[in-house]
C-alpha cells in the first residue's frame, strides 16, 4: 500500500470533524511509542522548545554520569544519548534546540568520557557532533550565532586540554 501525498492528507483532515480528528490522533499515540512522544511534546511543551530542551538535558544527565569506563561499553552508551538527543530535537524542529542540545553532549562527553582513550569510534562520536554543531551555527541569527560560537569556542578549547588527539585548527569558525 503507497501512502498518500502530504497534501491530500491534509486536504481530507481539513475536511474532518473535531471528534474525527481527536480519534485520529488518539489511534496514532496508540501504535507507536515515538507518536506519543510527539504528540505531548506539541500540545503541553511545544510554545516553550528551550524549556523542552532544558527537561531533555535532565533527563539524559543520568546516561552520563552512569558511563561506563571501558571504551566500548562507553561508545554504546554515547550513542545511545545521541540518538534520543536527534530524536528529541526533531520534535521542535529548530535549529537553535537541536545545537543547544549538541553543544550540551559535547559538554558532557567532555567531562565524563574517557578522553585517554585510543578507541578510534569514541573519538569520532565528539567529531561528528563538533562537525554537526558548526554546520547548525550558520543557519541562526546572527544574534544567537555569536552567543553559541562563544559557547563553541569554549568547548574547542576544552576538548584541546582534555584530549590529546583532538585538533582545534580543523573545528575553528
Amino acid at each position: 500500500m503507497k501512502p498518500e501525498r502530504l497534501s491530500d492528507i491534509k486536504k481530507e483532515l481539513i475536511s474532518l470533524s473535531n471528534e474525527q480528528l481527536i480519534d485520529i490522533s488518539l489511534k496514532l499515540a496508540k501504535y507507536k511509542k515515538e507518536n506519543k512522544e510527539l504528540l505531548s511534546y506539541l500540545l503541553y511543551e511545544a510554545a516553550d522548545p528551550l524549556k523542552y530542551a532544558d527537561s531533555v538535558k535532565a533527563g539524559l544527565l543520568e546516561g552520563f554520569q552512569t558511563l561506563k569506563r571501558h571504551h566500548y561499553y562507553s561508545t554504546k552508551e554515547l550513542r545511545k544519548i545521541l540518538r534520543l538527543v536527534a530524536k528529541h530535537a526533531k520534535y521542535t524542529g529548530l535549529p537553535q534546540v537541536e545545537l543547544e542540545l549538541i553543544l550540551w553532549f559535547c559538554k558532557n562527553y567532555l567531562l565524563y568520557a574517557d578522553t585517554r582513550s585510543n578507541h578510534k569510534p569514541l573519538h569520532m562520536i565528539l567529531i561528528r557532533q563538533l562537525e554537526k554543531a558548526k554546520k547548525l551555527l550558520s543557519k541562526l541569527h546572527e544574534d544567537l550565532q555569536f552567543d553559541y560560537a562563544e559557547e563553541y569556542n569554549v568547548i574547542l578549547e576544552e576538548a584541546e586540554q582534555k584530549a590529546r588527539w583532538f585538533n582545534k585548527k580543523a573545528f575553528e569558525l
